[in-house]
């Protein structure tokens, strides 16, 4: 089974979410646990990538549009499952009737979200001491 699929935070998916979030956010850049597990999965919309019935990516969008937490386990980058998960949430905001969608890019994956279809505002910022750039899409 491989696919994508929009999850709730529920316990059925949540250790997968955290698993995924752990090794790629915690682990491979060094984010604290604090900042990564922030208080607001529970009110999120998540997506689930599923490659060979393994959970291998995830991703988030909170109630006014903002993505965030786009991670794909190492052995799986480069497959295009990122894209996909950025597409499918904002598929789903398009399908809730968001005027727009927003998020803050790693300033290495700026040119990733803009195939995407984001467009850079504002400066550069540090977030959990990594560059970032805020990115936003119009759905109107």
């Amino acid at each position: 089974m491989s696919g994508i699929q929009i999850v709730a935070y529920e316990p059925a998916h949540q250790s997968h979410i955290r698993a995924i979030r752990d090794a790629v956010f915690m682990q491979e850049q060094g984010v604290s646990p604090e900042l990564e597990f922030d208080g607001l999965d529970p009110s999120a919309m998540h997506v689930l990538a599923v490659v060979d019935g393994e959970y291998v990516g995830t991703g988030r969008m909170l109630d006014d549009g903002h993505i965030g937490r786009i991670a794909i386990l190492r052995n799986y980058r480069g497959l295009g499952l990122g894209a996909k998960v950025v597409q499918a949430l904002v598929n789903e905001a398009t399908h809730l009737g968001y005027p727009r969608v927003y998020l803050g890019a790693q300033t290495h994956a700026v040119d990733f979200y803009a195939k995407l279809g984001f467009t850079p505002y504002g400066d550069e910022f540090m977030d959990a001491g990594i560059p970032h750039l805020s990115m936003e899409q119009s759905l109107t």
